[in-house]
């Protein structure tokens, strides 16, 4: 696959984890205004909008794992806890953040790293080979529905 296919992949996968996180804080903050024996109050903005949010994310995710290798890209997914750990203390005052938090925030930005950096160096040591395979195939291919 390309290496900029891949980088867009990469980058859709990142957007979709900013659009998901953003609708979990908005459903949790939605969640303060509602009354579980009052329907209507499900009604909310915030707690509408986080459906809109999270509706994006999984569409960006779809347009993501259409353009790039799936074991590179879902693992940027794990990002959502990063932007939820570093936000949701800024808005709700009971979250916080401590020692093992940031710990497990430093191995999921580790990990994700180290996924794209060996990708990107497999990519490299296979050359730029065509995405429906080598170019012996696809002349091969083309010789025998000629003929």
């Amino acid at each position: 696959m390309p290496h900029h296919t891949q980088l867009k992949a990469i980058f859709l996968m990142i957007l979709c984890t900013l659009f998901t996180s953003s609708g979990q804080i908005l459903w949790k903050w939605g969640m303060k205004s509602i009354i579980f024996t009052q329907p209507l109050t499900f009604l909310n903005v915030s707690f509408l909008l986080g459906f809109v949010s999270y509706g994006l994310g999984a569409v960006l995710m779809i347009f993501a794992f259409q353009r790039g290798e799936l074991s590179l890209i879902y693992p940027v997914a794990a990002t959502s806890f990063v932007w939820v750990s570093l936000i949701s203390p800024l808005l709700f005052p009971a979250d916080f953040m401590n020692f093992w938090k940031w710990a497990g925030v430093a191995v999921i930005v580790v990990a994700v790293s180290i996924l794209g950096w060996g990708s990107s160096r497999q990519n490299k040591a296979a050359g730029n080979q065509p995405e429906n395979g080598t170019t012996e195939e696809i002349k091969s291919s083309e010789v025998d529905s000629h003929g």
